[in-house]
């Protein structure tokens, strides 16, 4: 197929806009989570969305609805259990991944179902999967501003929430619901590593060369966003799974703008300015 034509082909306009949703919010999610030095997230809710969206489909429910309950009580529990870090996540990594292969061997289609999770269904997905990130998409950035500043002061300065009794749970459980929800959306979308590398990669890239907060939520944005057009008209010009795809471009993306400000901080005698979160406080 003409790369052109896969983006006017009225037949993908829909997969097409699902997935340009998806690749505009995650990254902004996915700066928060390295910002919090929780980029892990993104990956553990992804398995969790997995095996919740295989176990929906197993007793008839969509598997973006079933994906986004259990995210959202691993999330919730995360919260609840006050823990912070990559730790938690590597633990819901682990017991996603596990519960994502039993299911897929003892659920019907479970094989072709999981395999489908992984890769993507982009080719695939319909309004209700464009209707769901679009409202997705309108909380979350309805959401970002009252959250971020909340999120940033608690990254810099950990003490003042216990300091003046705030009651932090409040936006550290919302965060924590949004990267949820966004996930398994995400994962039903573009596939498990897709998502991930939509959260994972544009941030990483984007806090080596940004020069200010909102100047890394833009380019995570715009690398997201790039990659994806890329990746879509790649993919259907060889006839290629998405998933892979969109990986393969976001990491080159990624590479080549840490490359270019690594090539740039060179030429001017210096370190790269990027963006660094602050050490944990002993």
């Amino acid at each position: 197929m003409d790369p052109l034509s896969a983006f006017t082909d009225p037949l993908f306009r829909v997969p097409l806009a699902a997935g340009a949703v998806a690749a505009a919010v995650l990254p902004l999610l996915g700066a928060l989570l390295r910002l919090r030095e929780e980029w892990l997230a993104a990956l553990g809710l992804a398995h969790i969305a997995a095996a919740g969206a295989l176990a929906g489909l197993g007793v008839g429910v969509p598997a973006a609805a079933g994906g986004a309950a259990a995210a959202g009580v691993a999330a919730a529990l995360k919260t609840f259990a006050a823990a912070r870090g990559n730790t938690a996540y590597a633990v819901m990594i682990l017991l996603g991944w596990s519960a994502t292969l039993v299911l897929a061997a003892n659920t019907p289609l479970g094989e072709s179902l999981a395999h489908a999770m992984v890769d993507g269904q982009l080719y695939f997905a319909g309004w209700a999967d464009l209707g769901g990130l679009l409202a997705f998409a309108a909380v979350t950035l309805a959401a970002l501003p009252w959250l971020m500043h909340r999120l940033v002061r608690a990254r810099f300065f950990p003490e003042h929430e216990r300091a003046n009794r705030l009651p932090a749970w409040r936006w550290h459980l919302g965060f924590d619901l949004l990267v949820a929800a966004g996930m398994a959306l995400g994962t039903a979308t573009v596939g498990l590593m897709g998502a991930f590398a939509l959260a994972f990669l544009p941030a990483w890239a984007a806090f080596r060369v940004a020069p200010g907060w909102r100047a890394a939520l833009a380019l995570s944005a715009a690398l997201g966003l790039a990659a994806y057009g890329v990746a879509f008209a790649a993919a259907m010009a060889w006839d290629q799974p998405f998933g892979p795809v969109l990986v393969a471009a976001l990491l080159a993306a990624a590479l080549l703008v840490r490359g270019a400000g690594a090539v740039g901080a060179a030429r001017m005698g210096k370190r790269p300015a990027g963006l660094s979160p602050p050490a944990p406080p002993s």
